[in-house]
């Protein structure tokens, strides 16, 4: 093992170029990769590291389907992305001088609880103190009965704002998707088009992403990186041990935030984007600095009754639509048996992308599974870029 190790600090000690140093690049990440597959117990996995916003390694491992490869081209849904692509649209809007985050919420939604109190910035870095409504039994059980169904916006903001507050709006920290749901019927209203077109416009082609696109019906384009999960075998009493873990490729993804940022990307998009948020390039230098800086360090605290409620550390912090951990801009996706983490670290120009699927034994008894990417994202980064994750508390 120590061998290793000095061989990798040796070959990824600035990433360089030359053959050989590729070369020895590859191996051990292939290595790491290959181990991370079976400790997770992964059925796929594509990984990209990128450099200086040159390609370092791009690969993908296991099978898509019985007897077809995944491939590094292969689409998935991107999850909490799309949180950063609206968050990136609001301060695209607010560098047009269309709106500020401070603007009320009342000015859109007056019909909302608490809007003449929370704004735009609330619901963007998650302090407007919405109850999340994915974690009420009204969605919880809508999901399990049928993972099929189609979920309307008015539906879930519905749910989350008529449950009590997780705290008084601008006190706290709460993840909640209830924000962003609601976050993406505004910015439609700022922008005057639909939210898909208003990405698509201001933030996909600036960023020079091909291969995301926002949808309002299940679609994945071809070629699609099938998924499989054990999630409905508690609600559906199936016993452990008995085999279930049923394709769930084609779930409605439309309850997890506003239609139209139901998105699907590739692994090249994901590490675009990570890198366009890192480096600002579409924003101004103060739209950048609200994006992805330290402004919630030491905010928020724990709440008896509020499992989403707590404080921010330099570890573990957000910014607006980003998961800050220390130096890396982040962000993840977990659905129906995928998962999806990426990062950026600014002070060495280094991208981590990783999307994984699993084979059945990565679900516990109750259908229950680990992420797989963040594991294998946080063994890259331990490998590539020493010293710079934290634990978080």
């Amino acid at each position: 093992m120590l061998k290793i190790v000095v061989a990798l600090a040796s070959a990824l000690c600035c990433l360089a170029a030359g053959p050989a140093n590729a070369q020895s690049q590859a191996a051990t990440i292939e290595g790491l990769v290959r181990q991370s597959m079976a400790t997770s117990h992964l059925r796929s996995l594509i990984v990209q590291v990128r450099s200086n916003g040159s390609d370092v390694y791009t690969a993908a491992f296991g099978e898509s389907m019985t007897g077809v490869p995944a491939t590094p081209q292969m689409h998935f849904r991107n999850g909490a992305m799309a949180f950063t692509y609206m968050s990136t649209l609001l301060l695209t809007l607010v560098d047009q001088k269309k709106v500020t985050l401070d603007t009320k919420l009342s000015q859109f939604r007056p019909d909302l609880p608490y809007a003449e109190r929370i704004t735009l910035k609330n619901l963007a870095n998650m302090t407007s103190g919405y109850a999340d409504y994915v974690y009420q039994n009204e969605l919880l059980q809508g999901l399990m009965q049928n993972p099929f169904r189609q979920w309307m916006p008015e539906e879930l903001i519905k749910i989350g704002v008529g449950k009590p507050m997780m705290f008084e709006p601008g006190t706290n920290w709460g993840y909640s998707h209830t924000n962003y749901v609601i976050l993406g019927g505004v910015l439609e209203k700022i922008a005057g088009m639909p939210l898909n077109e208003a990405l698509q416009k201001y933030v996909f082609g600036p960023m020079g992403l091909t291969q995301t696109n926002g949808f309002k019906t299940p679609e994945i384009p071809e070629p699609a990186l099938h998924t499989y999960s054990s999630e409905q075998r508690e609600y559906l009493g199936i016993k452990p041990g008995l085999p279930f873990c049923p394709e769930s490729t084609y779930w409605n993804p439309s309850w997890t935030t506003y239609d139209g940022a139901l998105q699907t990307t590739d692994v090249s998009d994901m590490s675009k984007t990570m890198e366009a948020v890192g480096t600002g390039e579409v924003l101004s230098p103060s739209s950048s600095a609200a994006q992805i800086g330290p402004e919630l360090v030491g905010f928020g605290h724990a709440v008896a009754g509020c499992a989403a409620c707590r404080q921010l550390t330099d570890a573990l912090h957000y910014g607006l639509g980003v998961v800050l951990l220390g130096p890396w801009i982040t962000q993840t996706k977990s659905f129906a048996g995928s998962s999806a983490t990426v990062g950026y670290l600014p002070t060495q120009k280094l991208t981590i992308t990783v999307e994984v699927t699993y084979l059945p034994e990565a679900f516990d008894a109750q259908g229950n599974y680990r992420d797989g990417s963040v594991a294998t994202f946080k063994t890259l980064a331990h490998t590539l870029a020493p010293g710079t994750l934290k634990e978080v508390p």
